[in-house]
């Protein structure tokens, strides 16, 4: 097997790092995902309690008695919106490294296969 030369090596291990990245936005991505739709489900339970429905929430190893709804109600409406942003903003990062992985891998594949030209 012939050695590799330096620009292929680089070539290989910025798609590897390419690689790692879509990994740990993914992760990041479904764990956002999973908060959102929990946010999204207490919301709508919210709405169909009614007004003299007890409520409850959860601080640390407490459950600590919620006076205000529309507060609760309020907050629980900006931290969906905000998890949406970072759900989206993660989604543009996936879609821009995904671009950039699959160039690579073309590239990549074209030198090792075929032993074509490995610039950039």
């Amino acid at each position: 097997m012939r050695e590799l030369p330096p620009q292929v090596q680089n070539q290989l291990a910025q798609f590897q790092q390419l690689q790692q990245q879509l990994q740990v936005l993914a992760s990041q991505r479904l764990q956002l995902e999973g908060k959102l739709r929990e946010v999204t489900s207490t919301l709508e339970e919210l709405g169909k309690l009614g007004a003299d429905t007890p409520m409850y929430r959860s601080t640390g190893s407490l459950l600590v008695r919620v006076e205000d709804r529309e507060a609760l109600k309020k907050e629980l409406e900006e931290q969906k919106e905000t998890l949406e942003i970072r759900v989206n903003t993660i989604k543009k990062q996936e879609k821009s490294l995904g671009e950039r992985y699959e160039q690579l891998q073309q590239k990549l594949t074209q030198v090792l296969e075929g032993g074509g030209p490995a610039a950039e």
